[in-house]
């Protein structure tokens, strides 16, 4: 456990607050310049997310202003740093990265504050980086440990083939992945994501985060990719949906990709059979899906409502199997809406409502006063639902969400959606 820091060093790290609301985003950008020259460094990370106009820059820069501002109580970070270890784990991040990740924070802080980065302040956010760094580091010790002592485990880059591929909807296909090594695999908690790994002859090393869309089994995962027009829109040089169009166009059957362990905070208490209400728009269905197959194989009588949302029916994917999942489970109800359904859907019968899932919807149509809530989607979907809930009077740590991304930006999405 890293020493706490001193009462000095506190005091210097606060009076940068009012530096890092201006210029934080300046200074993510910086370090994430210095560190990608090292582009063993840069191929750990998913590049779709950086760039200019990135969301993971945006993402760090309020992670650090957060830590500047409970520098004095860790404690209120805990949340950040277990989402932070968690994503670590998935992109093989070492103890021995971390000091790559120093030299470039620091000069970047000199880099963009000048003359106001005077040795003191460096020194502090020196000491202040590292103390953080060892937590981490700890918490990653133990997930990598936990990864490796548990069947089916593994650390780092295991090789795994395509065993099947399902058309889910236009837009949405399904691959079944199986490890090459015939062993069998680290049994996922519902919610929880798979890093993958690829190499595209020209482009280099592409990393991408994909939800697992099945319950957690001993011999494989199942996950669900949308055929994106801009995830890697950041990414200079590569065409719009790369590694999406990719999976969709050339991973058949039998194809490899190296795969990291399953990891992830947002997942279901399965300990609980209180009420639960997973909510999803468009892709953001793929944990839902994983947490829906395990309640209804564990606690079929757990009261649970799914509510998706979809553009019309030719991009809805696995609403057959969601459909199949309810059927004869009484404690399951569905319910879809579709935003502009076309004109082979029916009302009814392949949605039930059209238009947009509401938070006033939700609170009047499910147990609100003691139901926890999943919600995955696209950032202004669940920027909407997570304000909403809030201001209907649900509790904070009965909602829980997912989003495709660095999450902490969500954060300022709902502070500007209120």
């Amino acid at each position: 456990m890293p020493s706490p820091l001193s009462p000095a060093t506190i005091a210097l790290v606060k009076a940068t607050v009012p530096a890092l609301e201006v210029h934080g985003l300046a200074i993510t950008r910086r370090m994430y310049e210095r560190l990608f020259t090292d582009p063993a460094i840069r191929d750990l990370f998913n590049q779709s997310h950086h760039g200019e106009t990135g969301s993971q820059p945006k993402a760090l820069a309020n992670a650090v202003l957060a830590y500047a501002r409970n520098v004095d109580d860790l404690g209120a970070l805990a949340g950040a740093v277990e989402r932070i270890a968690q994503k670590h784990v998935t992109l093989a991040i070492l103890p021995a990265h971390y000091a790559s990740v120093a030299e470039a924070l620091l000069g970047a802080i000199r880099d963009v504050l000048a003359e106001a980065a005077t040795p003191e302040i460096c020194a502090a956010w020196g000491e202040a980086y590292w103390v953080l760094a060892g937590i981490l580091i700890d918490r990653e010790a133990a997930i990598y440990h936990d990864h490796a002592a548990r069947p089916g485990g593994w650390t780092g880059w295991r090789d795994f083939r395509v065993e099947s591929v399902t058309v889910e909807s236009e837009t949405i296909r399904s691959f079944v992945l199986v490890p090459a090594d015939g062993g069998p695999v680290l049994r996922h908690v519902p919610g929880q994501y798979l890093s993958v790994r690829l190499a595209l002859p020209g482009e280099g090393v592409l990393v991408r985060n994909y939800s697992v869309s099945c319950a957690p089994n001993d011999r494989s995962y199942r996950i669900t990719v949308k055929r994106e027009a801009a995830d890697d829109r950041h990414h200079a040089g590569l065409p719009a949906g790369r590694v999406s169009s990719w999976l969709h166009e050339a991973a058949d059957p039998g194809t490899r990709l190296q795969v990291a362990a399953p990891a992830g905070d947002f997942v279901l208490d399965r300990e609980s059979r209180a009420p639960v209400v997973l909510v999803s728009g468009g892709v953001g269905l793929t944990p839902m899906m994983s947490m829906l197959e395990t309640i209804r194989a564990e606690t079929p009588e757990r009261p649970t409502w799914y509510v998706h949302g979809a553009l019309n029916g030719r991009v809805h994917a696995m609403a057959g199997r969601a459909r199949s999942l309810a059927a004869g489970c009484p404690a399951i109800r569905l319910h879809v809406v579709y935003e502009s359904p076309g004109a082979g859907d029916r009302l009814g019968t392949d949605h039930d409502a059209v238009g947009r899932i509401t938070p006033d919807w939700l609170v009047a149509h499910t147990p609100a006063a003691e139901a926890t809530y999943y919600l995955c989607g696209p950032r202004a979907f669940l920027a909407s639902l997570v304000h909403g809930l809030a201001r209907l009077g649900v509790p904070a740590e009965r909602i829980r969400y997912e989003v495709f991304g660095p999450a902490d930006e969500l954060v300022e999405e709902a502070r500007a959606a209120a």
